[in-house]
C-alpha cells in the first residue's frame, strides 16, 4: 500500500468548508468541528483511536507479511502492484466509486461492513458543483 496512508485515498474528496465565505470574521462552527481545546488537537481522545486510524495500513502490512513469508518476494509486490494500478483509474470526482476491484484485491468483497450499509452516495447530503470538483482535482483552484 502506498506509504502516505489513508491520506492519499482522500485526494480526491473536497472538504465542503473550502468552498465556504471565509474571511477574519468568519466564527467557529461548532456543528461540524465540536468544541475546540489544545489537548484534543495534540492528544488522541482515546487509546484506540491511533490503531484505528491506521488499521486498514496495519492490516495490509501483515497480510503483505504473511504472504512473502507462504509464497515468496514477488507474491506482494505483484499484489501492492496491482493495488496501485486499480487505484489510479478512477471516475471523475463527483461521481461515486465502489472500487470494487480494490475490495476484491484486498478480500473485502465478500464481507459486509459498516461503510457498506451506512455510506450510501444517494442519501448523501453534500453534492459537489461538478465543474469546481474537477478544477480542484487538477489544481486550477
Amino acid at each position: 500500500m502506498d506509504s502516505r496512508g489513508a491520506a492519499s485515498l482522500l485526494k480526491d474528496s473536497i472538504p465542503v468548508t473550502d468552498f465556504s465565505a471565509s474571511g477574519s470574521f468568519e466564527g467557529h462552527d461548532l456543528l461540524r468541528r465540536g468544541f475546540t481545546s489544545v489537548r484534543s488537537e495534540l492528544l488522541p481522545s482515546h487509546p484506540l483511536e491511533l490503531s484505528e486510524k491506521n488499521f486498514q495500513l496495519n492490516q495490509d502490512k501483515t497480510n503483505f507479511a504473511t504472504l512473502r513469508n507462504i509464497q515468496g518476494l514477488h507474491a506482494p509486490l505483484k499484489l501492492q502492484m496491482e493495488l496501485r494500478a486499480v487505484k489510479q483509474a478512477q471516475r471523475l470526482p463527483f461521481l461515486h466509486s465502489s472500487n470494487m476491484a480494490v475490495d476484491t484485491l484486498r478480500g473485502n468483497d465478500e464481507c459486509i461492513g459498516f461503510e457498506d450499509i451506512l455510506n450510501d452516495p444517494s442519501q448523501s447530503e453534500v453534492m459537489g458543483e461538478p465543474h469546481m470538483m474537477m478544477e480542484y482535482k487538477l489544481g486550477l483552484l
